[in-house]
């Protein structure tokens, strides 16, 4: 399904491929950052002499793993891509945008790069907007975040049971504030 025989395609002409990447490409293909997802994508390609233009046209849908919570996220994905192809004694990868093919073999599989082009696209965070993660997960967060436990380290208990900020934490905050 994914794989291209190169030879057979006529110089000149323009190919049209459509796939419908779901959750079983993504469980196939096993790749460590999306799980899930409903991405449709459409494959020009053009071959002029022994070049081959590839253009990837996706969008869709895909699930990853809320960096707060850990559940579920969707998140659209929208991309452009394009890949040049050539023919040559054995497959390598000269730059992200260029790949040799083996002439005796003929054909390109672009499954993975399917993948790598939909990734690619995924923003660095991923978090539910506000109010959107799982609660029993957001309390656990907060009791463990970094601002609680820096306004716990901040309270000294004096031999009587009081409990009073440190004031070497006040001389601090008057350093940055110089500063």
């Amino acid at each position: 399904m994914f794989q291209i025989e190169l030879k057979s395609l006529s110089p000149a002409t323009t190919y049209k491929f459509d796939y419908l990447l779901d959750n079983d490409f993504f469980e196939r293909i096993d790749g460590p950052e999306v799980r899930k997802g409903k991405v449709n994508v459409t494959l020009s390609v053009v071959r002029v002499s022994s070049v081959f233009e590839f253009d990837f046209r996706i969008n869709g849908v895909i699930t990853v793993d809320c960096d707060r919570c850990l559940e579920d996220l969707e998140i659209p994905v929208e991309t452009i891509n394009r890949l040049i192809v050539t023919f040559g004694e054995m497959y390598a990868e000269t730059s992200d945008e260029r790949i040799i093919v083996s002439e005796e073999e003929g054909f390109i599989n672009v499954a993975w790069y399917l993948y790598e082009f939909i990734a690619l696209a995924i923003p660095m965070k991923h978090i539910h907007a506000p109010g959107g993660c799982n609660e029993v997960m957001a309390s656990k967060l907060r009791e463990y975040s970094v601002e609680e436990k820096k306004e716990a380290d901040e309270v000294v208990e004096s031999e009587d049971g009081s409990r009073t900020v440190d004031p070497r934490w006040d001389i601090l905050r008057d350093l940055i504030k110089d500063n």
